[in-house]
């Protein structure tokens, strides 16, 4: 009976940790019920540790936010520069993708394997030409449309903005920047955790869509930034991700799900060495959220 006990422990362990993306929460609350003071705290007291990194907050050069969903009935947020809004190159495609299912769904974009493939280009390779092609389908009116609505909420000007999508990934087009900064493609790290937190929840339109979402932006192609520390750390973890660099800004933004990590982790960098900033900042947030973790069970 005891090695029975054990094993149906055991059991249901493995059922919970393997819990299956979206979760299809009814009724989602906003991520910013979700607040916590002492996420929060151990979040400053760890990038602090780092004289650069204490510095960029300060200069608003580094913006953080960090979602922990492994109690799903608890889940806490924290960032920090969250509602500074900065460039954040292909980032923002997630919007793209957001605004083409909801546009498929609506029957206003006819489905089809080219756009199917332009999408999983988009995101997972972080292809121009496809977003350029998928920015031309659905239209910029459309993406702010979906950014704004009552529902997601993740264009908004009363918290610093948001995702944003104004300007085609070529040369050439007309221009549709956002009303606050004037930027072509713009994010905040609370918004683009709102969008990850959503997702994870289903909230994203609707379950099946938020799935399919979800499968496009799994496995990512490209394994620089948080992956390439995740790859190491957390091999067997599932990871949706979406990244973009230019210039001297980098940006990262991810959810993890295994069996020993469930969190979202998204950084906004303007700095020449931004890539290994974001490689260097997936334990210190780990940390926090352990640490958080752990006062919270005693």
């Amino acid at each position: 009976m005891k090695y029975l006990a054990l094993f149906m422990c055991s059991f249901l362990a493995s059922i919970m940790t393997a819990q299956n993306l979206p979760l299809a929460v009814h009724d989602v609350a906003p991520l910013e019920t979700h607040s916590s003071v002492i996420l929060q705290e151990l979040l400053s007291q760890e990038i602090a540790k780092n004289p650069k990194w204490k510095s960029m907050v300060k200069a608003n050069k580094m913006s953080i936010g960090i979602v922990d969903m492994s109690n799903v009935d608890k889940i806490e947020y924290a960032g920090l520069n969250d509602e500074f809004m900065m460039y954040a190159a292909s980032l923002p495609k997630i919007a793209i993708l957001l605004a083409a299912m909801d546009a498929i769904e609506n029957g206003e974009l006819k489905d089809s394997k080219e756009v199917r493939r332009d999408m999983h280009l988009m995101i997972s390779k972080s292809n121009n030409a496809a977003s350029t092609r998928m920015i031309d389908r659905v239209g910029y009116e459309k993406i702010e449309q979906v950014l704004r609505s009552d529902q997601l909420k993740l264009y908004d000007e009363e918290v610093g903005g948001g995702l944003w999508v104004g300007k085609r990934y070529a040369a050439g087009g007309r221009r549709h920047p956002e009303p606050m900064k004037g930027l072509s493609h713009a994010a905040t790290a609370r918004q683009v955790c709102s969008f990850y937190y959503q997702l994870a929840m289903g909230n994203l339109i609707n379950p099946a869509r938020s799935l399919e979402m979800l499968n496009i932006m799994k496995d990512p192609a490209l394994h620089h930034k948080f992956v390439n520390t995740l790859d190491k750390i957390a091999p067997k973890a599932d990871i949706y991700r979406k990244s973009g660099s230019w210039k001297n800004w980098h940006s990262d933004s991810v959810l993890v799900w295994g069996p020993e990590r469930k969190y979202i982790l998204v950084a906004l960098i303007d700095d020449s060495q931004g890539e290994q900033i974001v490689r260097d900042l997936v334990i210190p947030l780990e940390k926090a959220m352990k640490k958080s973790r752990a006062l919270a069970y005693n």
